[in-house]
C-alpha cells in the first residue's frame, strides 16, 4: 500500500454520528399476513425468511404460522436462503397466511483501519461469479477495470468503486420497487440512476469484476434511524420497507459492509444536493464499513426459483410472492396483491 492510499484508507474509517448507538442490540418481531381473494383455483405463497446464518449484525430467533393453508412449511433453496411455501387446493375460503419472525440484530461495523487477520476461504468462488444480470465481463470488467486501475490494494479497490458509486449515480423515486439490477444494460445505456437494488448491485458487479467476492443483502427496514432521518422506516407499518445492501470481502478484514445507494437516497430525501456537503460527507463515511442495524436481512441469493412455481425465477427474494391459478401477482403492489408487513421492536 502506497502512502497515499494508506492515508486515503485512514479517511475512509467509518464513523458514528452522535446519538448512534453503536453495537447496540434489539430485537424486532415482524408479522406478514397475507389475504388473498376468494377462489377456486390452487394458490401458493412464499414469504422469505430471516437470515439463516448466524453474523456479527444478525440472529434469527425463530418463526411462527398462522392461517388457513393447507401445507405451509419452510423451504431452504441454499443454505443462507430460507422461506414459507404456502399452498392452498381448490377452495372456496380466501386464502389467508400469517408469518411471525423475531430478529435480533447488532449495529455492526468493521475496523478497516485495523486488519483483523480474517482468510479468504473456498466457500468465497461463489462470490465472484456472475449472474443474469450480474455480468462479470464486457462493459462491466471495463468499467471495472477503470475505476480500480490506480489502486493496488484490495480494500483501495472497494473503496474505490463505492466512492465510484457514489459520484456518478442518481437516486430515481420513480422506479418501481427497489430496481431491478440489471448493471450491464445501466452501464450500455449510460443511464446510473436507479434504487438500491440496482445501484449496490452495480457495486456488487463492479467488486466481483476486479476479483473481490462480494454480495447483495436483500432485507427489510423495520425501524427509524438513529443517525440520518431518511434511511429508516417510523411506525410499525413496513409494507414497503424493503431495501437491499452489499458487503464486500477483504483479506485480513472480512466482510465490510457497504451501502452506496443509501448515500444518494439521503441526498435526495433529506435535500443535500451536494457532494461537498459535511452531512454527507459524514453518511459516506459511515456507510463504507458500518451499518446501523434498524434493518434485517433475509437472504443474498439471485435468480431464484420458487419451490413449486410455474413462473420465471426471480431477480432476488425480497418481497412475498403468490400465484393464483399458475398465475404470478404483482408483489410491487400490496393493496391489490393485499398483503401487510408491520415490525416492532420486541
Amino acid at each position: 500500500m502506497n502512502r497515499r492510499e494508506f492515508l486515503g484508507t485512514m479517511a475512509a474509517a467509518p464513523i458514528v454520528l452522535h446519538g448512534a448507538r453503536e453495537n447496540a442490540t434489539r430485537t424486532y418481531e415482524v408479522t406478514t399476513r397475507i389475504e388473498l381473494e376468494e377462489t377456486h383455483d390452487g394458490a401458493l405463497v412464499w414469504v422469505p425468511l430471516p437470515l439463516a446464518r448466524r453474523s456479527p449484525f444478525q440472529v434469527d430467533r425463530g418463526h411462527t404460522i398462522g392461517g388457513n393453508a393447507d401445507k405451509a412449511e419452510t423451504a431452504t433453496i441454499a443454505p443462507d436462503t430460507r422461506m414459507i411455501v404456502a399452498e392452498w387446493g381448490h377452495m372456496m375460503p380466501p386464502p389467508v397466511l400469517t408469518v411471525t419472525t423475531r430478529v435480533e440484530t447488532t449495529d455492526h461495523r468493521v475496523a478497516i483501519d485495523r486488519p483483523n487477520g480474517a482468510k479468504r476461504t473456498a466457500d468465497l468462488a461463489s462470490y465472484i461469479k456472475p449472474t443474469r444480470l450480474i455480468p462479470l465481463d464486457g462493459i462491466v470488467k471495463q468499467t471495472s477495470d477503470a475505476v480500480t486501475k490506480n489502486h493496488a490494494t484490495d480494500l483501495a479497490k472497494a473503496r474505490a468503486i463505492y466512492d465510484w458509486i457514489v459520484e456518478n449515480t442518481v437516486r430515481d423515486p420513480a422506479v418501481e420497487g427497489c430496481g431491478l439490477g440489471d448493471i450491464r444494460r445501466m452501464l450500455e445505456m449510460k443511464n446510473l440512476s436507479g434504487k438500491c437494488a440496482d445501484l449496490n448491485a452495480l457495486f456488487v458487479g463492479l467488486a466481483r469484476a476486479a476479483g473481490l467476492p462480494a454480495r447483495d443483502l436483500y432485507g427489510l427496514r423495520v425501524a427509524p434511524s438513529t443517525q440520518f432521518p431518511s434511511l429508516g422506516r417510523a411506525g410499525g407499518d413496513v409494507t414497503t420497507a424493503q431495501h437491499c445492501r452489499a458487503e464486500v470481502w477483504i483479506d485480513n478484514y472480512g466482510w465490510i459492509p457497504v451501502d452506496p445507494a443509501d448515500v444518494r437516497k439521503l441526498m435526495l430525501e433529506e435535500k443535500k444536493p451536494n457532494l461537498g456537503d459535511p452531512y454527507v460527507a459524514k453518511v459516506r463515511q459511515a456507510l463504507f464499513g458500518s451499518w446501523e442495524m434498524n434493518w434485517i436481512a433475509f437472504n443474498d441469493a439471485h435468480d431464484v426459483a420458487l419451490p413449486g412455481s410455474k413462473g420465471k425465477p426471480l431477480s432476488y427474494l425480497m418481497y412475498p410472492q403468490a400465484e393464483v391459478a399458475g398465475s404470478r401477482l404483482n408483489s410491487l403492489a400490496p393493496a391489490a396483491f393485499k398483503y401487510t408487513i408491520t415490525a416492532k421492536e420486541a
